[in-house]
C-alpha cells in the first residue's frame, strides 16, 4: 500500500498544549475509524509552524478525505517513492 507524507502549514503549532495535541490526535483517530482500515496514520513530526504526517493509504484522495473530515489543513500531499536510511549505505 502506498505511503504518503502530508505537509500541514499551521502557524503557532508549537504553542499548542499537550491537551490540544491530544485532542487533535483523538479527532484524527476518530475520523480514521470511520474511514476504515485502509487508511493508517503512522506518526507526525511537529515543528514550530508545520506538521509532517506519515500515512499509509490506497490513494491521495483518501488522505485528503481524512483531512477534510477532521478539519486539518493540507499544504501538500507527497507519495513516498523510496525510503532510505543508514543501512542503505551498506
Amino acid at each position: 500500500m502506498p505511503k504518503f507524507v502530508i505537509e500541514r502549514d499551521m502557524p503557532g503549532l508549537h504553542k499548542l498544549t499537550p491537551a490540544e495535541l491530544r485532542n487533535a490526535s483523538q479527532t484524527s483517530c476518530s475520523v480514521l475509524n470511520g474511514l476504515g482500515p485502509s487508511v493508517q496514520w503512522l506518526h507526525s513530526y511537529v515543528t514550530d509552524n508545520k506538521m509532517y504526517c506519515v500515512y499509509i493509504a490506497p490513494n491521495e484522495e483518501m488522505v485528503r478525505e481524512h483531512a477534510k473530515q477532521g478539519g486539518f489543513p493540507v499544504t501538500a500531499v507527497n507519495a513516498v517513492s523510496t525510503i532510505i536510511d543508514p543501512t542503505t549505505a551498506e
